[in-house]
């Protein structure tokens, strides 16, 4: 179940955290990967992993803060990998800070990271899925985005917005055959979270009812599934994958 041979997918935000674990179980399931992020380092020692396993995956040097070239990024893209059936919109960033504090370059820059973005690069690949009559559009929300979190309203405001894009592409696009589904997870112990104390993990963990952070593998299993053949009749749905943090 859940293989996704013959299927190519783009994953942004490929180079590290859960991107690159969804890159690696996308490949793992059958898929073809496109790993998209700005480090091409990241995304060289990613692809060669992924080969290494028995998989197929590229990289493409791609920066959603530039949203006016997603389009030229993507076509240089060699011809045989240019038709996209399966696309992960993950890449995203954080500035936290209390509302009171927060600049508007904050505010800008993670809404346009982080929605704004994910519509570029959604509507760079749309077409090819509108003449295959198939596609899995998948994007990578948050708790925050349904529950809110103080000095995060940049962040929630982003994610939020990312759901009703959701909902609103699997309107449009379901009588073609593509489906628009996000997956909103919670705390994932990820870089960030290691360097979080002790004291405030245990506080974290008390909030979730199942007593403990999230792994990337986790959202990378959620993922797969909503761009399997088995998630066909699944569209604008939101993944909940938070250990009931949120319920």
């Amino acid at each position: 179940m859940f293989r996704l041979d013959d299927k190519t997918a783009l994953v942004t935000g490929a180079s590290q955290g859960i991107g690159r674990e969804i890159a690696r179980t996308l490949a793992a399931q059958g898929a073809r990967v496109v790993a998209a992020a700005r480090s091409e380092d990241k995304l060289a020692s990613l692809c060669q992993e992924i080969r290494g396993a028995g998989g197929e995956a590229i990289s493409l040097a791609l920066d959603v803060a530039a949203p006016r070239d997603v389009g030229s990024r993507i076509a240089s893209l060699p011809d045989d990998w240019r038709g996209i059936d399966i696309l992960v919109n993950n890449a995203g960033v954080t500035d936290d800070t209390l509302l009171a504090r927060m600049s508007l370059e904050q505010w800008e820059r993670v809404v346009s990271v982080n929605l704004t973005g994910a519509f570029a690069v959604t509507k760079e690949v749309l077409r090819g899925m509108m003449r295959s009559r198939w596609g899995r559009i998948v994007n990578v929300s948050s708790v925050v985005g349904m529950m809110g979190n103080p000095g995060q309203a940049n962040y929630a405001a982003s994610k939020a917005g990312l759901i009703g894009f959701t909902k609103s592409v699997a309107r449009e696009l379901g009588s073609r055959g593509i489906t628009c589904n996000a997956v909103a997870p919670g705390f994932i112990e990820t870089a960030m979270t290691e360097e979080l104390p002790d004291k405030s993990k245990e506080a974290l963990e008390k909030e979730i009812a199942l007593r403990r952070l999230g792994t990337t593998g986790d959202v990378a299993a959620a993922v797969v599934y909503l761009a399997s053949e088995e998630a066909g009749y699944v569209t604008g749905e939101v993944l909940n994958v938070s250990g009931g943090l949120y319920m």
